[in-house]
């Protein structure tokens, strides 16, 4: 009777060091030290095969050597599945080509159909394999996984590049007699309290900051909503956080405090103020009771608006306004 403590603490601390060809030599060398029932002993304390023990024994038998990079007789392991089912990468490729993205010829595609849901569509069709050789094969085939990405904008106005052309006219006009020209929108509106956001603090490690769970909205404190302000000329920003719920009077506001504090001092002997906004804007931004901008034709997508600002210094301005869309 083989006792197979000996071989099993042997193999246990080689066993790190050994790859699958070193495996196998020393299975059989083990089962050829030990003689009569050294094989199924050896299988038994190490867990290997009995076929491979054999193959192994082989091996030592003919004294075969391979090259020092390889484990295996060129030729061994099983063939890829494209080489033994002819139809696979067809079948793939007819399955991926309804849902698929991108160019043809380019060397990069994408589909939005799930590895194991194509898998489940392969063996429908008669093809053993799994969703892990699905993802090889779509790799050798340049699909990889990608996030969709925002590239359509909808049908365009038949004026659009006459219109853009005539802000951009107009802009560079105002910038030229050097009267400002400003550019205006509003953020997307924030949650105020003790929220999580993206990004990352130094603090002490194990002490992150809390935050809460679920982002509810505090009645209290209610949302935070900026407003951007954009200054061509002097390459400068503004921006104001206001909780209004009505944007084109928080817009309003926005622009006379950035007037009064700092366009007034910027631009003396300004005449007409020029502001660029996008086509969702819901007012001008002229401060005039009396102008009721509104959205401009859904097809646009940008108007510009050119004001008379306040000469004087004080806490409400009388200014006209005349908008045009574009």
């Amino acid at each position: 009777m083989i006792d197979p403590t000996g071989i099993r603490a042997r193999f246990t601390l080689l066993m790190p060091d050994l790859d699958e060809r070193r495996r196998r030599l020393f299975a059989a060398t083990e089962a050829r030290t030990a003689g009569y029932g050294g094989i199924a002993a050896v299988s038994r304390a190490t867990g290997i095969a009995v076929s491979t023990i054999g193959r192994g024994l082989k091996e030592l038998a003919t004294a075969a050597q391979l090259d020092a990079d390889r484990v295996r007789r060129p030729g061994g392991g099983r063939k890829p599945l494209v080489a033994t089912d002819a139809a696979l990468l067809d079948d793939l490729l007819a399955l991926v080509a309804p849902s698929e993205r991108g160019d043809p010829m380019s060397p990069l595609r994408w589909t939005c159909k799930s590895l194991r849901r194509l898998a489940r569509e392969l063996a429908a069709r008669g093809h053993r394999i799994s969703h892990t050789v699905v993802g090889e094969l779509l790799k050798q085939q340049k699909f990889s996984l990608q996030a969709n990405c925002k590239t359509r904008e909808g049908s365009g106005h038949p004026d659009r590049d006459a219109q853009f052309a005539y802000i951009s006219q107009s802009v560079s006009a105002a910038l030229a007699e050097q009267q400002p020209v400003i550019s205006v929108d509003t953020k997307k509106k924030e949650l105020v309290g003790d929220f999580r956001n993206g990004g990352r603090e130094w603090h002490p490690q194990g002490q992150p900051e809390e935050v809460r769970v679920h982002d509810f909205l505090i009645k209290e404190l209610g949302r935070a909503v900026p407003y951007g302000l954009y200054d061509l000329a002097a390459n400068a920003g503004w921006v104001s956080v206001g909780m209004d719920h009505d944007t084109a009077a928080f817009a309003v506001q926005t622009i006379r405090r950035w007037w009064h504090e700092i366009g007034y001092v910027r631009y003396p002997d300004a005449k007409r103020l020029v502001i660029t906004a996008a086509a969702t804007a819901r007012a001008c931004g002229c401060g005039s009771a009396s102008c009721k901008a509104s959205r401009p034709n859904s097809a646009s997508t940008s108007w510009f608006t050119t004001c008379r600002p306040a000469r004087a210094s004080g806490t409400r301005s009388s200014t006209a306004c005349s908008r045009s869309s574009a």
